[in-house]
């Protein structure tokens, strides 16, 4: 029985580490960004050699594929599809923005340090692909719903987050203020 308990305290100590790894480059992602996070300064933050990182990550691209797990098993992205029961489409938009602008505004410091460093960085750039850009376009097809193509193009400025930190952090919108803002521009294009 001493060999079954080694080996469960063995897999366990591994999770441990693998979870302090992923803990540690996810909080270095949401302040330097993960282009501008060195392997090393994972390794160091959480507290293992660089060879134990590399043992769980053989590289850069399988350590973002867990973080972006991570943040996504811890708070995911809204689902589009519960909109759907909502028959009025101007309050399915509203019901939308909204939930898309909280997650924006729980995440603020990783998202724009993501989508910075994606913009240059092609494994940020191709993950961060993999896990927003689907339910983006699902939020989209959802919340677009008989809009012109005009209204359309603009409501996907508006689900952006870009959009969302222009008309909160760099307006000084609340976030209900934001989300009326939002709403109104893509109803009132032609």
């Amino acid at each position: 029985m001493a060999r079954s308990y080694t080996l469960k305290r063995r897999a366990e100590r591994q999770a441990d580490t693998r979870r302090r790894i992923v803990e540690a480059a996810v909080e270095l992602h949401g302040t330097l960004g993960p282009a501008r996070t060195p392997l090393s300064l994972v390794a160091e933050r959480a507290g293992v050699q660089r060879h134990t990182l590399y043992a769980h990550f053989p590289d850069e691209r399988s350590l973002l594929l867990a973080c972006s797990g991570l943040v996504a098993e811890r708070d995911p992205l809204p689902d589009a599809a519960a909109w759907l029961a909502v028959t009025d489409a101007a309050k399915r938009r509203r019901i939308g923005l909204r939930a898309i602008y909280d997650w924006y505004a729980r995440n603020a410091e990783l998202s724009a340090c993501v989508l910075r460093d994606a913009e240059h960085h092609a494994p940020t750039r191709e993950v961060q692909a993999l896990r927003f850009e689907a339910p983006m376009r699902r939020c989209l097809e959802v919340l677009g719903a008989g809009l012109s193509p005009s209204q359309h193009g603009l409501l996907l400025v508006m689900i952006g987050f870009h959009a969302w930190r222009s008309l909160v952090r760099d307006s000084g919108l609340d976030q209900d203020s934001a989300v009326e803002a939002a709403a109104r521009a893509v109803e009132a294009v032609g």
